[in-house]
């Protein structure tokens, strides 16, 4: 004897949204934006008050009457105007750099695994972390660390065992302390194992 029984179709929680691509981290900038303000600022109040005493029918700065005289009559070819229009010209530069370029080159971003929290890894600290972690590696006397964004470069000074061994060692030991790291790009890596210098 059979019976049917009903189906209760059961409810799955919706999966979380996948965290956005992790991206570089801006740099603030605040000390250029200060003194470009500051600079405005100054200048154009300078001008508005210069402007605001010749409508009062007082006589123009001196400096604002000898710049008008010499935009009127010096030559374009004019060393002074070069100088000056290549000066305006890399200030330019420099700001359209500095708007355009995230900075911040010493934090490396770091996987996002949800998708409103950032993090992110100072350069000098990876690079201790990773030097800790080839000091462990028997046989390593001294090790310097340089981290990149893209390369991760490891000079090891090994005062015994085979060079080769400690290199294998060295590089199974780093690549999973990259991985540890938790970067959004790991960086590759490169090592170099020498042997101490001969004293005498």
């Amino acid at each position: 004897m059979t019976t049917d029984t009903d189906t209760v179709p059961v409810l799955q929680d919706d999966p979380p949204p996948p965290a956005p691509a992790p991206r570089r981290f801006w740099a603030v900038r605040r000390i250029p934006a200060a003194i470009l303000a500051v600079v405005l600022l100054g200048g154009a109040g300078l001008l508005l008050y210069d402007v605001a005493a010749v409508r009062a029918e007082h006589t123009a700065m001196a400096w604002r009457s000898s710049l008008a005289h010499d935009l009127a009559t010096r030559p374009l070819d004019d060393t002074w105007v070069l100088a000056g229009a290549a000066l305006a010209v890399a200030l330019g530069l420099w700001l359209l750099v500095l708007a355009a370029t995230p900075g911040l080159r010493a934090v490396l971003p770091m996987r996002r695994e949800h998708a409103d929290v950032r993090a992110g890894l100072d350069r000098k600290a990876a690079a201790l972390a990773l030097r800790d972690r080839a000091m462990e590696v028997s046989g390593v006397q001294s090790v310097q660390v340089r981290m990149g964004r893209a390369k991760v470069g490891v000079r090891a000074v090994s005062h015994f065992r085979e060079l080769d061994v400690v290199r294998a060692d060295l590089e199974t030991v780093l690549g999973g302390g990259i991985d540890e790291l938790g970067l959004a790009h790991p960086p590759a890596l490169t090592v170099r194992v020498a042997r101490p210098p001969r004293k005498g």
